[in-house]
């Protein structure tokens, strides 16, 4: 018997309300996808900005140098520079001033200047010498040498210099040298023994330059030169040049066009400032040390980020700050970084960029 073929009838009536509940449904899972969307592009808006803000350059807060305020004492450093000991001398490049000037024989020595450093080698260490302890007494510094010429060491009992006499230092014979040329000493060793002589070590003075946060530009100075290539002679066998390295804003220190290198780093020692200028020199015994004609005024140039300008020096008396201003007398302000300051012999070749002065 053959079936009946049964047609159902769909009552939309009952489909209106399931189909509204559907589209209500589908409008809330909507907002909440849309939602979370918007959530996620604006966390990742908020990763990318905070991104660009860490990429960003922070602008400084103090200088990095010395800390301006400290008051620790500093630390004067009598360092030999007899072309011997090239390649082996070592910390220079901790040292925020540092000296460089005439001594007999046509040699120049150091004297560096260290404030709340924990340099682990400095030297060589060599004997005073008695226009050194103006810089030192300047400074207001704990002085460290080894030995020194009679008048010095009259000088350093006369004028109440806390000295440090070989107490402080150690030898390295293994680096081949002569013996008087293997001294070396430590930012802790000399605090060790600071501390057990019970000798001052807070700062009576103020720092002696003045230090900017960002780079000087000295572009616009009255008088500024171009200062890529600076040349400095001391004697007929000792010069001292500088090439600015555009890259790392620093100048590059050589010795007779050989680059000065520290023994410990292996790294050639950088410049940020150099204030050079000159001074009579004479000798005064047989065997060649020499006097300075340092107390009173002259003219140099202060150099920094490429750049040369004319200043004036004025020291007033052995322990007084030699004080260093532009031509328009406004004391300088040096850009954050080490200082090498070149006291050259009076009519003694200087160049900068080609310019003979």
């Amino acid at each position: 018997m053959a079936k009946k073929s049964v047609k159902r009838r769909v009552n939309f009536k009952f489909l209106i309300p399931v189909i509204i509940i559907i589209i209500f449904i589908s409008a809330i899972l909507a907002y909440f996808v849309n939602d979370n969307r918007t959530d996620s592009k604006k966390t990742m808006n908020d990763k990318n900005e905070n991104k660009d803000k860490t990429n960003e350059v922070v602008k400084k807060e103090k200088v990095d140098v010395i800390d301006i305020n400290s008051k620790s004492r500093n630390v004067a450093v009598m360092v030999n520079n007899i072309k011997t000991v090239w390649g082996y001398q070592s910390g220079l490049q901790d040292a925020y001033i540092v000296y460089e000037i005439i001594a007999e024989g046509g040699i120049t020595r150091f004297l560096a200047l260290y404030k709340d450093a924990n340099t682990k080698r400095i030297g060589t260490v060599r004997s005073a010498r008695i226009y050194y302890l103006d810089y030192a007494m300047e400074n207001d510094a704990l002085y460290v040498h080894i030995g020194g010429s009679k008048e010095a060491l009259s000088d350093i009992k006369k004028l109440g210099i806390t000295d440090f006499n070989s107490e402080v230092t150690f030898r390295d014979k293994s680096i081949g040298l002569r013996y008087e040329h293997t001294a070396f000493t430590s930012m802790e060793k000399i605090m060790e023994v600071a501390s057990k002589r019970g000798v001052r070590t807070t700062a009576k003075k103020d720092n002696l330059l003045n230090y900017s946060i960002e780079d000087v530009d000295l572009s616009k100075k009255d008088g500024a030169i171009k200062a890529n290539d600076i040349y400095i002679s001391y004697s007929g066998n000792k010069s001292t040049s500088y090439k600015y390295d555009e890259k790392r804003h620093v100048y590059l220190r050589s010795q007779n066009d050989t680059p000065h290198i520290d023994y410990v780093t292996k790294e050639q020692y950088t410049a940020k400032n150099i204030i050079t200028y000159q001074v009579k020199n004479s000798s005064y015994d047989t065997y060649g040390r020499q006097t300075l004609d340092n107390i009173g005024k002259g003219e140099g140039y202060y150099i920094t980020n490429g750049y040369a300008v004319p200043i004036t020096w004025e020291k007033s008396s052995r322990d007084a700050q030699t004080i260093y201003r532009y031509k328009n007398g406004e004391e300088i302000t040096v850009s954050d970084g080490n200082t090498f300051i070149q006291i050259q012999p009076k009519n003694r070749k200087l160049t900068i960029n080609e310019l003979n002065y």
